[in-house]
């Protein structure tokens, strides 16, 4: 099983983790800890996605 820890040394499960809907392919993501600082930027999944969506 995964876990991700928060600041005060708690585990949190990946099915605890938020989640955002990607807007190009319609399949949910979950916050990933290299996006921690910039959770609220994140629009869409991967590049791709990314790609699509901009052209």
């Amino acid at each position: 099983m995964v876990h991700a820890k928060r600041s005060s040394n708690k585990t949190v499960r990946k099915r605890d983790l938020p989640q955002k809907m990607c807007p190009v392919c319609q399949r949910p993501f979950s916050w990933r800890k290299k996006w921690e600082s910039v959770w609220e930027e994140v629009v869409y999944c991967s590049r791709a996605c990314r790609q699509k969506g901009r052209s």
